[in-house]
């Protein structure tokens, strides 16, 4: 089983910043894909960004050039720096792991095995 911890969430005005962790426990060798999905009240879950276990990345096309995904994998940790916020990235921020490292319909929240607890990301004007 694995573990997904999401911390670093928070209340911010527009143009602001947040950096979100999300921190795995349990079974945590192999390579795989790691993500991070938001939910917003009354809309569905939506891709944010993937990163892959050589490092490459991939955005919804509305937080290219203000989001950016790492991880660390000597602490199993991922995290999503998040740049000039805008009103419309309020949401629950959720990340989650695949089980393989795929990138076949890697924006699907199906395609994901475990999720985390999710934090709340709240932009004020």
């Amino acid at each position: 089983q694995v573990q997904l911890v999401e911390s670093g969430g928070g209340l911010v005005q527009a143009g602001e910043s947040l950096r979100l962790s999300c921190a795995a426990s349990g079974r945590t060798d192999g390579v795989y894909t790691m993500g991070w999905f938001r939910q917003a009240p009354g809309k569905e879950r939506e891709f944010v960004a993937a990163i892959w276990s050589g490092g490459r990345t991939s955005y919804v096309d509305s937080v290219k050039g203000r989001f950016t995904i790492s991880r660390d994998n000597a602490k199993n940790t991922v995290y999503l720096q998040m740049n000039s916020l805008e009103l419309e990235d309020t949401a629950v921020y959720y990340c989650a792991r695949r089980n393989s490292n795929s990138m076949w319909a890697y924006q699907d929240p199906a395609q994901y095995a475990y999720w985390g607890q999710g934090t709340q990301v709240t932009v004020s004007s």
